[in-house]
């Protein structure tokens, strides 16, 4: 393969170098495409075409429906590792050791608890505040009570800014969600795991011992595992470039959670619940909603099936539809909305329409079915989605920091009003 790309414009051909990745992806380098061409620039909305950075951490193949992190395929880590492993692994580039796992652990519990001054942001909250606005909120606050900045070249300042924010991001979980419900705002218990523990700070009242379900403690370990990273996303992106700025890491992850409120984004498993609620009040008939959605005169939109990445199916819904089947069938939940999201399953499983044009279920829908199940509100979905991604978060922006990569600048084409003189007030 050549290793160069000619452009010609206007008669005159530029040659610009070709690099490929790991994986054999290809991209062109076209850094330098202003200074050679004399100011000519792309146009790429929604940068589709465009890689703003190379990484190490996460590949991603939509046409072939593979999800990778540092390497290892995320069926493998799903199966085999837990969420700490996976959020090591993500920021720092290898599984740990027992050793270093173990420390891991120890380390995050030690940071578990947030300055009591926070609760006060919290009460100013009324409950009728969107958790993913609180969050943010909250997690901006940390600022202020961990006001040095991160030197990302330094192995041990880093570390503990990651097990400070891995300690204290579930209590901000956890007290949204309280918040919202009216009950009191506790801290975890260093005894138990993440998972675990992230479980019983959200559902635990005053008045009644916890019990742990096992199968509800996999489930949401496997889904945070498989929202850890997902390559240059929007709040990815969003994380990248608010820390090409060299603004501190929890302004950047504030940032990050707000990218992801969008219904676009991380708000997709939201937009699930609320389709469903929506087809059960006209009825709940699956095979007329799925008609509807066949109809391209009709603007009902299917949300939860098909993905923008992947054009054959996304490996994440394959792994967690299991456990939403298990979580499901223990908790023996009976719900009308449950019953619609799996007769909307077996209808696009088994309908040509769906299938010839692969818009199976995908991890939205299925997280959405299990974070309904557990008892967890339609407006907090987001919010366990941005628990899942807050290790792919700091991965990004450490890489982003050590790679030393310049501020974020796009360029546009103005496309304007041309000079034209000011006309006073008197005269408009």
């Amino acid at each position: 393969m050549a290793n160069i790309a000619t452009l010609e414009i206007n008669g005159e051909k530029y040659e610009f170098p070709l690099i490929e990745g790991t994986e054999k992806e290809v991209a062109i380098d076209i850094k330098n495409l202003r200074s050679t061409t004399g100011g000519v620039t792309t146009i790429d909305p929604g940068y589709k075409n465009t890689g703003s950075c190379e990484s190490s951490i996460t590949f991603l193949d939509g046409e072939k429906g593979i999800l990778s992190y540092r390497g290892y395929s995320i069926e493998e880590l799903a199966e085999k590792a837990d969420f700490l492993e996976v959020a090591y692994l993500l920021i720092f580039g290898e599984l740990p050791t027992k050793e270093q796992n173990d420390k891991f652990h120890e380390d995050i519990k030690a940071e578990s608890l947030v300055d009591d001054d926070i609760r006060k942001i919290v009460d100013a909250f009324p409950k009728s505040a969107h958790p993913m606005g609180v969050l943010s909120s909250l997690t901006s606050a940390l600022t202020a009570f961990n006001p040095s900045s991160v030197n990302v070249d330094s192995e041990e300042d880093m570390y503990k800014s990651v097990v400070r924010i891995l300690g204290k991001f579930p209590v901000l979980v956890a007290w949204t969600l309280r918040k919202k419900q009216g009950l009191p705002l506790d801290y975890g218990d260093k005894n138990l795991g993440y998972v675990e523990n992230v479980l019983k700070m959200m559902f635990k009242k005053p008045n009644e011992e916890y019990v742990q379900n096992k199968i509800v403690v996999d489930a949401l370990d496997k889904l945070l595992i498989l929202h850890a990273d997902h390559e240059q996303n929007c709040s990815t992106s969003t994380v990248r470039i608010v820390g090409s700025s060299h603004a501190g890491l929890f302004a950047s992850l504030s940032a990050g959670i707000s990218a992801l409120w969008g219904p676009l984004h991380g708000g997709a498993n939201q937009a699930v619940l609320e389709m469903l609620e929506a087809i059960k009040e006209d009825g709940g008939d699956t095979k007329k909603y799925m008609a509807k959605a066949k109809d391209k005169e009709d603007p009902f939109r299917l949300m939860g099936f098909g993905h923008r990445v992947y054009k054959n199916f996304d490996p994440r819904a394959k792994i967690i539809k299991v456990a939403a089947d298990e979580v499901l069938a223990d908790l023996g939940v009976e719900d009308p909305i449950l019953e619609i999201a799996k007769g909307l399953e077996q209808e696009a499983l088994n309908d040509d329409y769906f299938v010839k044009r692969k818009l199976y279920p995908n991890v939205d829908f299925y997280s959405g079915i299990i974070y309904r199940g557990m008892g967890i509100p339609t407006d907090m979905f987001t919010v366990m989605f941005a628990l899942g991604r807050l290790p792919g978060w700091i991965a990004q922006w450490r890489e982003m920091r050590l790679r030393k990569e310049p501020i974020g600048r796009p360029r546009q084409l103005y496309i304007g009003e041309t000079k034209r003189p000011f006309v006073p007030i008197n005269k408009r």
